[in-house]
C-alpha cells in the first residue's frame, strides 16, 4: 500500500492555517538574534559593551536579541551590524 501526500508542502499548510507570515519572521528573528549572538561571542563582547556601541539601552538589545520577539527594525539590525564591525545584505528570494 502506497502512501500518498495529503499536502504538497509545509509552507502550504502554515499558509492555510494563517500562520506562514508569522512563522516565517519568527524563523528570520532566531537567525539574525543567533548570528548576532555569535558574533558577540566571537568579539567577547558583553550586552552592555554592544548597547554602549549602538547607543542604545541594554533593553534594547535584548529585545534585538530575543527569539521569541519577531519585532525588529531594519535601522536597529544596521545599528547592531556596524556595531559589530559587519554589514547588512538581504535578498528576496
Amino acid at each position: 500500500m502506497s502512501k500518498k501526500n495529503i499536502g504538497s508542502n509545509f509552507d502550504e499548510y502554515l499558509e492555510e492555517e494563517g500562520q506562514l507570515f508569522s512563522a516565517n519572521a519568527l524563523a528570520l528573528k532566531k537567525v539574525i538574534a543567533w548570528k548576532i549572538a555569535q558574533e558577540m561571542e566571537k568579539q567577547q563582547l558583553t550586552k552592555t559593551e554592544l548597547a554602549k556601541r549602538m547607543q542604545t539601552s541594554r533593553a534594547a538589545l535584548n529585545r534585538l536579541l530575543d527569539e521569541s520577539d519577531p519585532s525588529l527594525t531594519i535601522a536597529t539590525l544596521t545599528c547592531a551590524a556596524v556595531a559589530l564591525g559587519k554589514r547588512v545584505e538581504m535578498n528576496l528570494t
